[in-house]
């Protein structure tokens, strides 16, 4: 079997116990009249054995350690007629699957069972004993079936025998299981979910009298195990066991496995991160059906229905996580309730940002919650949409992108901060700890009548140091003091250095406008300046207000980055229609799309 193991090596084997001879019969199908000193290493084919895999037999000997640790199972072989050979089992036992087998069995009457169990239940790692007899190729098949079940369908990992019950890390993960499998989040499985799960799992609904013969049985054995003719978590943890206690392993590891976990019981590094190509100077966006089952999740989750998700309610969701993935800077970063909950736009303004920032991260996440199984497509990464280059988009004057990215630059006390508070819709009446900031602020826009997100960057003022990712946008914000006299020179300078020879948008943001405005220490006004860099005036913002700040701003941020080729004349002309009607949207759309074309 094609795993992998490292073991320690074994005492020499027992001789005359009957190792070559079962190998012999198993190939020939009749027991050797001349046996060999060792058998040469075979191979039987997958598509002639029960598990469908292919399986690689080694005689072993003292002199074969290197093959001996590259085995995924070991058959321990005794001679039932043998007393030393048994009692040299208990000597023989390692940290890897291991499969007692009592060779010769023709020769007595009598069971070595009762030997044989007392050296079992001291070794968790022996999965079975199989009595069998390579003269009358007694179980011989079964004995290598065994084998192969002992590699794909361990029981180590999933149940302690001493306990007679499952090990911590299964019930963690098929607690995860439940809870990924329970739709609509009542704590129980109902016939649909019950339904749903045999069919992911095992290709093939339950018929309604199965499906009551399963509840039937937790009923006779646990009083909690069904609830309003549902499943509990107790009763699907309690059938896991029973089909462990009963040899069908296979059956919880077909579970485990189709829900990503690997050998150890961890969620696999394959299920949590599938391959995604990502070409340079594109981006990543969830999809529409990722975004159908994150509202699902949002749904799920939001027990009393009030469009945002309490510190209680998010931690359920991020229940099935190994962690938390949310800080609490994300209610710096997106829109929040006048409780300070997550509203259900800025739930999906989180998820966003994560797959624009870092899309292996997005990946791992929607593993968790088990995007895959639930939106049954082949993996997270078919939630995921790769933009077409950026210069594609230029030169086509169009885009489909539904995510642009603003990088905000400003001196120290510029008002970057409240910029990016604005746009999430708080005034200066809001206060931040340092421990709660956020450098990041996402939210929605719309652009002639189309939905759009925009993504808001605060750059750290140190412009000697700026790396790519401060300089990779769609838009520059530029934000200067208009009551600082010497605010504007570090915009300038900004500009000058990093942007001015290249072809992304930049926009002066005159903030705090609500101030008296005075003259900027620098060579020229911030009008002549912009006129000068055929940049749009600066537009003049403030967050000082009783009610939420305007957002004018941000929709005209949101227009340039969609089209940045656009003229000054047409930004100016694009403020004209914030507010207007949608079929006046329309009328401009028309007339600024034949602009861009010229």
């Amino acid at each position: 079997v094609s795993l992998n193991r490292h073991l320690s090596p074994l005492p020499p084997p027992t001789a005359k116990v009957g190792k070559t001879s079962l190998i012999m019969s198993l190939v020939s199908e009749e027991f050797p009249s001349v046996v060999p000193y060792r058998a040469e290493e075979i191979t039987i084919p997958a598509d002639v054995t029960p598990e469908r895999v292919p399986t690689h037999i080694v005689d072993y000997s003292g002199s074969l350690c290197r093959s001996l640790s590259q085995a995924n199972v070991i058959c321990i072989v005794y001679s039932v007629n043998n007393k030393t050979s048994i009692e040299k089992v208990s000597d023989r036992c390692v940290q890897v699957p291991l499969i007692l087998v009592g060779n010769k069995s023709d020769l007595v009457e009598h069971s070595s069972m009762d030997t044989i169990l007392p050296i079992m239940n001291r070794h968790s790692e022996i999965e079975t004993c199989v009595e069998c007899s390579a003269k009358n190729l007694k179980n011989i098949s079964e004995l290598f079936y065994y084998a192969q079940k002992a590699v794909l369908h361990p029981t180590g990992p999933l149940y302690c025998p001493e306990r007679k019950d499952m090990k911590p890390l299964c019930v963690k993960a098929l607690t995860r299981i439940f809870k990924v499998s329970d739709l609509d989040n009542d704590g129980i499985l109902n016939d649909h979910e019950l339904n749903f799960f045999q069919r992911t799992c095992f290709n093939a609904p339950l018929e309604s009298q199965a499906l009551e013969d399963v509840k039937n049985v937790v009923r006779k054995n646990m009083s909690d195990g069904v609830c309003d003719n549902g499943l509990t978590l107790k009763g699907f943890l309690f059938l896991h066991t029973l089909f462990i206690q009963r040899g069908r392993h296979e059956t919880t590891w077909t579970v485990l496995r189709r829900f990503g976990y690997d050998d150890d019981l961890e969620l696999n590094q394959d299920y949590l991160f599938p391959p995604l190509k990502l070409p340079a100077d594109s981006t990543t966006e969830l999809n529409h059906n990722a975004y159908l089952f994150l509202q699902s999740v949002f749904d799920k989750h939001d027990k009393d229905r009030d469009c945002a998700l309490s510190p209680e309610e998010t931690r359920d969701l991020f229940d099935v996580f190994p962690y938390m993935p949310w800080g609490p800077d994300v209610y710096n970063t997106v829109c929040t309730n006048d409780q300070g909950w997550i509203t259900y736009q800025g739930y999906l303004s989180q998820w966003t940002l994560t797959t624009y920032l870092d899309v292996q991260r997005c990946l791992e996440y929607l593993g968790y919650l088990g995007y895959s199984i639930i939106a049954e497509q082949e993996s997270q990464a078919s939630g995921i949409t790769v933009t077409r280059a950026k210069k594609i988009d230029l030169q086509k004057k169009q885009t489909q992108r539904s995510v642009f990215r603003c990088n905000v630059f400003g001196d120290v006390g510029s008002g970057k901060s409240g910029f990016l508070q604005a746009f999430l819709g708080r005034n200066l009446m809001v206060t931040i700890s340092e421990e709660h900031r956020s450098y990041y602020a996402i939210s929605t826009t719309y652009v002639y009548g189309q939905e759009k997100y925009l993504l808001l960057h605060e750059v750290f003022p140190d412009f000697d140091y700026l790396s790519d990712g401060d300089l990779a946008c769609d838009i520059v914000g530029l934000v200067y003091d208009v009551g600082n006299p010497y605010s504007f020179e570090y915009c300038a300078k900004v500009f000058k250095q990093y942007f001015m020879d290249s072809k992304i948008p930049c926009m002066m943001i005159a903030a705090k406008s609500d101030q008296p405005e005075v003259k900027q220490v620098y060579g020229c006004s911030p009008l002549e300046f912009c006129r000068k860099h055929k940049m749009p005036p600066p537009q003049s913002f403030t967050c000082n207000t009783a009610a939420a700040p305007s957002r004018d701003i941000f929709t005209k941020l949101t227009t340039v980055a969609m089209y940045p080729v656009a003229t000054l004349v047409d930004v100016a002309k694009s403020s004209l229609f914030i507010g207007c009607t949608f079929w006046s949207k329309i009328i401009h759309y028309r007339t600024f799309s034949t602009v861009m074309c010229i």
